[in-house]
């Protein structure tokens, strides 16, 4: 005798069905915006600690790029949004970019 597997109940699919996809959002450096600034910006809207937002900083700063957070699309394209508002009225070229997790 043969059993057949349990099927998946809707609540389960409903769950996994609700899961965003995440996004990397990565800082990339600049010959111009200031170090205390990007700091500033990754502690006020990424909420980093300080220790972190120096350790992602000097990353980009040396690297070129560096990782800020990993959260779902809606977050991320409006977190990079505020952060080059914040940018761009202080005429800072801060780049942040997104890409799938």
């Amino acid at each position: 005798m043969t059993t057949s597997p349990l099927p998946t109940t809707t609540e389960e699919t409903r769950t996994d069905e609700q899961l965003a996809p995440l996004y990397k959002v990565l800082i990339h450096n600049d010959d111009v915006t200031p170090f205390d600034f990007v700091m500033g910006v990754l502690i006020q809207i990424f909420k980093l600690s300080p220790e972190r937002a120096y350790a992602v900083t000097m990353e980009a700063h040396t690297g070129g790029v560096a990782l800020v957070v990993v959260e779902p699309r809606e977050h991320a394209e409006f977190h990079i949004d505020q952060a080059h508002s914040l940018a761009r009225g202080r005429s800072c070229p801060l780049t942040l970019t997104m890409e799938p997790a």
